[in-house]
């Protein structure tokens, strides 16, 4: 089971229960907001956890307490103290953040996940579950829903086509160079150590 998302089975029976978009906007994400603060244990983060939310996931994103290092630790040691609290945090709390998920799809119709900053590390827990569309992030996904609200795309689809249109209408000149060092490695790799070998076979 992936963190923060029930069975596949439960998940299936919750989607059959209403075949509309789940509701957006201000009010709703207040609410969701809402629930999340007076749900989440109190002690888990330094303060109320970030909330993000489009159509289809809720993203909580929560503060822990950075640790405390001896006197002229260096970025390596911080970097992996941070990562280590993020971690404990991650498998100390995955039943817990799971129960709280099942709890939570259903009542406002997306997936759930969870990430953690600590000191200057940030952490997006994965949910490699949910639908490709849904994998990008948070923010990705935002992107695409912008170029339908504006008329732009009339699908997530459409709107990942007209971006990867933009990036080659714009991006030509960079993309030709990359599939020329594309070529120049594979004709590098034909004339590593063994080649002869193999031509002679």
């Amino acid at each position: 089971m992936n963190e923060g998302q029930p069975g596949r089975r439960e998940s299936q029976r919750g989607r059959r229960r209403s075949t509309t978009p789940p509701p957006s906007g201000p009010e709703q994400e207040r609410l969701i907001g809402a629930w999340f603060a007076g749900r989440v244990p109190e002690t888990w983060f330094e303060g109320s956890p970030r909330i993000e939310i489009d159509g289809d996931e809720i993203q909580v994103v929560g503060v822990l307490s950075p640790p405390t290092l001896p006197e002229g630790a260096g970025e390596d040691e911080r970097r992996v103290a941070e990562q280590a609290r993020i971690s404990g945090f991650r498998a100390d709390t995955r039943g817990a953040r799971v129960r709280i998920a099942e709890e939570a799809q259903p009542a406002f119709r997306r997936t759930v996940s969870w990430g953690a900053v600590c000191g200057g590390s940030t952490t997006l827990f994965t949910t490699a579950g949910v639908p490709v569309m849904t994998r990008l992030r948070l923010a990705d996904r935002r992107v695409l829903d912008t170029l339908i609200d504006g008329g732009v795309a009339r699908s997530r689809s459409e709107a990942l086509a007209w971006c990867v249109r933009l990036v080659a209408e714009h991006e030509a000149d960079w993309i030709r160079d990359l599939r020329d060092a594309m070529t120049a490695v594979e004709d590098v790799r034909r004339r590593g150590p063994g080649a002869n070998a193999e031509a002679g076979t």
